[in-house]
């Protein structure tokens, strides 16, 4: 049987290698970069929330600055959309999916790991939420955009789903690795439904236009 420890960290590196390769090929469809930025940017994208995650949690050194696995993970998925970029365009779905894939294993490894440090249930759903999104957000700045996590689309609500989730079967004891994997399942099929109806997360009413005759 594979300890819950082994789980998690398949996990993690899994969500990282997913981010890695997404988050370099958004940062080539939105601007000219070489391979330093590329790879940079996809590593950024992969390790950045969990890095964020460790430091609002006090788990220090950072466990993508302690294991060299999650640097090689997220340096090989930058790597790989840097030189099969071209070809990688034409899978937009499959690396949707991937990007799906990452979202939910990070919501879910946040959340456990701020539960398994003695923290409250309002603090695990948050800290999974911006382990989902916190790499992404970082990389949009980056390369000077508004963040997709505050603009559009279903991708900080599935990741909130998940980590909620997660920290209520904990609490009603149901915590461990099948309960993990079906939380993430749940904001991965969330995401999807988002991605395949085209939903976004409810935005504010149009502003009524002005009367330009009317002086202030």
């Amino acid at each position: 049987m594979i300890a819950g420890g082994t789980v998690l960290l398949f996990l993690d590196l899994l969500g990282t290698f997913a981010f890695a390769l997404n988050g370099a090929l958004t940062a080539l469809r939105a601007t000219r970069l070489d391979i330093v930025g590329v790879v940079t940017l996809g590593m950024i994208t992969a390790v950045g929330g969990g890095t964020i995650r460790d430091v609002l949690l006090d788990s220090l050194p950072p466990a993508t600055f302690a294991d060299w696995r999650y640097y090689a993970v997220a340096a090989a998925g930058g790597l790989i959309a840097f030189l099969l970029g071209r070809h990688l365009e034409r899978l937009n779905r499959p690396i949707n999916v991937l990007d799906a894939v990452g979202l939910a294993l990070f919501a879910v490894t946040g959340a456990t790991k701020a539960v398994g440090l003695g923290f409250g249930p309002e603090q695990a759903i948050v800290v999974g939420a911006i382990t989902a999104v916190g790499g992404g957000t970082i990389r949009d700045v980056l390369i000077g955009r508004i963040p997709s996590v505050l603009s559009s689309g279903l991708y900080a609500i599935p990741a909130l789903i998940g980590a909620t989730t997660t920290v209520i079967a904990g609490a009603l004891g149901a915590d461990g690795a099948f309960t993990e994997v079906g939380a993430a399942v749940l904001c991965f099929v969330i995401r999807m439904i988002g991605l395949r109806f085209d939903l976004n997360a409810p935005a504010p009413p149009a502003a009524p236009e002005r009367d330009g005759g009317d002086a202030d």
